[in-house]
């Protein structure tokens, strides 16, 4: 399968044991230096494999604390500092092996570092596999505001070794579906009927159901990247739930939930409120919500957040336009749009029953 975006088209390989193969790499390495960037989770059950696969290179490796509260400038810096110490020049190649957060920090150094070196995605995990590696986005997150910071650069190649779904947590795999399903519901309704029909083998780590989930996850997404790069119009569909799901990380805390749950949970808000407009028909939220819950994944916000939080949360996010708020919001199972053309306040009433249902819960 191929991004295509003229001469910058790249391929994304899917399969078992790729992220051990010489072949997966040698084409898309230019240079003789490589510099892999992974993290102290991921490092000790793939990195020997990678050295192996490179072993004709002259590897160098830089080893990031694990998870999302470290996807910061300052956790960034260890990445430049390995690239300066070892005076690696131009034509060394990034290697990202690791989640998204991992792919994300190394894509934004390689489009850094000396105005922009090659990188390749080595994503482990299901959800970096089906969404982050895939598109060149790239970037870090401030305490005010999730991916704010960072740049578009497109990788060389992506080697999405589906063994390696084995070892994630149950949790991390859950994730990973949230992203999954969001093709579905915003342009393949086929892939919705296909995910409720396979839960039990997804869940079960079935390697051909994996395998057929990211392969058409990935496509989904190469066909809306190769129209629309830079998200100037229809990439910005991608987003269903991320303007909630990342008010919902940086309310609480990056890490305190996964992304994938929070996007889970902005999914559901986003039909709920796409329901509201008379978008949506109710018994399409239900099956969406049950949809997500049978993947074991949160479909109700947190209850630590208040309506004039959750506002100013959301104002801070790459689709507002003119200080308009743009959402993806659903017209149909299948059917999303991007539009600031939706009642304010209807999205106020949601967020308010919202934290009334959540101060019940919590008192």
């Amino acid at each position: 399968m191929e991004v295509d975006l003229g001469a910058r088209s790249y391929p994304i390989l899917i399969g078992c044991g790729l992220i051990s193969s010489p072949d997966c790499y040698a084409p898309y390495v230019r240079g003789r230096q490589v510099l892999v960037v992974s993290n102290d989770t991921v490092a000790p059950l793939y990195l020997d494999a990678v050295e192996r696969a490179l072993a004709s290179l002259d590897i160098h490796k830089v080893i990031l604390p694990d998870g999302e509260r470290y996807k910061d400038l300052a956790t960034l810096n260890r990445i430049f500092d390995a690239l300066l110490a070892e005076r690696l020049g131009r034509d060394v190649t990034v290697i990202a092996l690791g989640g998204g957060v991992v792919g994300d920090m190394a894509g934004f150094a390689a489009a850094c570092y000396q105005r922009g070196v090659d990188f390749i995605q080595v994503p482990t995990t299901l959800l970096a596999q089906v969404d982050s590696s895939v598109g060149g986005k790239t970037g870090v997150n401030h305490a005010l505001g999730k991916n704010m910071i960072g740049a578009f650069h497109q990788p060389r190649a992506v080697v999405a070794d589906t063994d390696t779904l084995s070892t994630l947590p149950d949790r991390e795999l859950a994730a990973g579906l949230a992203e999954v399903v969001k093709y579905g519901l915003i342009r393949d309704p086929d892939f919705v009927d296909w995910l409720e029909a396979s839960r039990e083998r997804l869940l079960a780590r079935d390697a051909d159901a994996l395998a057929e989930a990211v392969e058409r996850s990935c496509r989904n997404k190469a066909e809306v990247v190769a129209a629309d790069e830079r998200e100037a119009g229809q990439r910005a569909l991608l987003n269903l739930g991320h303007t909630f799901g990342h008010a919902i990380e940086a309310g609480l805390g990056y890490g305190e939930w996964l992304h994938g749950e929070a996007v889970a949970a902005g999914m559901v808000m986003a039909a709920e409120l796409s329901a509201r407009l008379g978008w949506l028909a109710a018994d399409d939220v239900g099956r969406i919500r049950r949809l997500l819950a049978g993947f074991g994944l949160p479909v109700d916000p947190p209850p630590d957040l208040t309506a004039e939080r959750w506002l100013a949360l959301m104002a801070v996010d790459k689709k507002v336009q003119g200080g308009r708020l743009r959402l993806v919001l659903l017209r149909a199972i299948g059917g999303a749009v991007v539009t600031a053309d939706f009642d304010p306040a209807a999205l106020r009433a949601l967020l308010e029953q919202t934290a009334a249902a959540s101060g019940r819960a919590t008192a």
